[in-house]
C-alpha cells in the first residue's frame, strides 16, 4: 500500500518527537510525508492537489503534537477545505472510500494522564473521536493512533527506540506484512507493533 503522511507542526524545526519520526521514514520508497506548515505557511491551501494526493494513497497519517486534545490549527483547515462533499464523502462523495487513516501524534503528559483518573480524564482514543468519526463519514477505516506520550522527557535511546517502531508500522502497511484490519482491534497502534507480523502473528490487545 501508499502511505502519505500529513505532518503538522508550526515550527518543526524545534520538535523533538515529530522531527524525530519524520526522520526515520523521509527516504523510505512508497511513504510520502508532506510538511503542511511547510507547503502552506499562509494557509492558502491547493485543494485539487491535496485531493489528487489523497487519491493516490491507501493510508494517510495525521501526524502532529496534540495541541489542546486536538490537531494544529493547519489539520483543522486542511479537513474543512479538501475533504468537499460530493467528493469526500455524501452520495456521491466516494473519492476516499476503503482507504485507511490514523493520527500519530505526541503529547507533553504521561500514558497515566490520559484516561478517567488520570489529570485529562478521557483517554487518547476518546479524544480522536472527531477524527474517528470523519473517517466513517469518509467511508473510511479509522485505525487505532500511534502516541508518543511525555515526548520531551524521553531519553535519547527510548526516542529513538519509538521511531523506529513508528518506522516498522508504516513500512509493515506498506509491505502488507501489516494487516490494518487486525491492527483496527487494538486500543493504540503502539501496542500492536512486532504482533502483527509473520503467518498467524495477530490478535486483540490493549
Amino acid at each position: 500500500m501508499k502511505v502519505l503522511v500529513l505532518s503538522a507542526h508550526p515550527i518543526l524545526e524545534a520538535s523533538v518527537v515529530c522531527r524525530k519520526l519524520l526522520a526515520g521514514i523521509r527516504r523510505e520508497a512508497g511513504i510520502s510525508v508532506v510538511d503542511l506548515y511547510e507547503r502552506y505557511p499562509d494557509f492558502n491551501i491547493d485543494v485539487p492537489a491535496e485531493q489528487k494526493r489523497l487519491e493516490a494513497a491507501d493510508v494517510i497519517i495525521f501526524q502532529h503534537p496534540f495541541y489542546w486534545y486536538s490537531t494544529p490549527a493547519i489539520l483543522k483547515e486542511w479537513t474543512d477545505l479538501v475533504l468537499e462533499h460530493g467528493w469526500a464523502y455524501g452520495r456521491d462523495g466516494t473519492a476516499l472510500e476503503g482507504k485507511f487513516l490514523m493520527n500519530a501524534l505526541s503529547t507533553g503528559g504521561s500514558a497515566d494522564a490520559y484516561g478517567e483518573s488520570g489529570t485529562n480524564r478521557y483517554t487518547i482514543p476518546e479524544f480522536l473521536v472527531p477524527i474517528a468519526q470523519t473517517a466513517a463519514l469518509c467511508r473510511m477505516t479509522y485505525l487505532p493512533p500511534y502516541v508518543v506520550f511525555e515526548g520531551r522527557r524521553l531519553e535519547r535511546q527510548a526516542l529513538a527506540e519509538t521511531a523506529g517502531l513508528f518506522k516498522d508500522l508504516l513500512c509493515g502497511l506498506r509491505d502488507d506484512r501489516v494487516d490494518p484490519k487486525a491492527l483496527a482491534r487494538y486500543r493504540l497502534a503502539n501496542n500492536a507493533v512486532g504482533k502483527l507480523y509473520g503467518p498467524g502473528a495477530e490478535g486483540a490487545g490493549t
